[in-house]
């Protein structure tokens, strides 16, 4: 069990390494994790509307299905 669990680890630590240099991982049959950058925008407070505040961008994950991930999700 230790085993396992140090293997999954350092799945997850290469995963996290690989997108951190903005690369993109693809699993195939399962789905793509890749690195998106999501717009500055301007965010209100739905209570007092009329103050704003500025969002920055910031890079995002972003996961893709596989067809096969798709299929399965589609007939549950």
């Amino acid at each position: 069990q230790t085993d396992a669990a140090a293997a999954v680890q350092a799945t997850f630590d290469i995963m996290v390494e690989e997108l951190a240099n903005c690369g993109h991982i693809e699993l195939r049959g399962f789905g793509v994790f890749e690195i998106k950058t999501r717009k500055a925008s301007v965010g209100r407070n739905p209570r007092k509307p009329e103050h704003t505040v500025a969002i920055p961008e910031r890079k995002i994950v972003k996961f893709r299905a596989g067809k096969e991930l798709a299929a399965i999700l589609e007939k549950a």
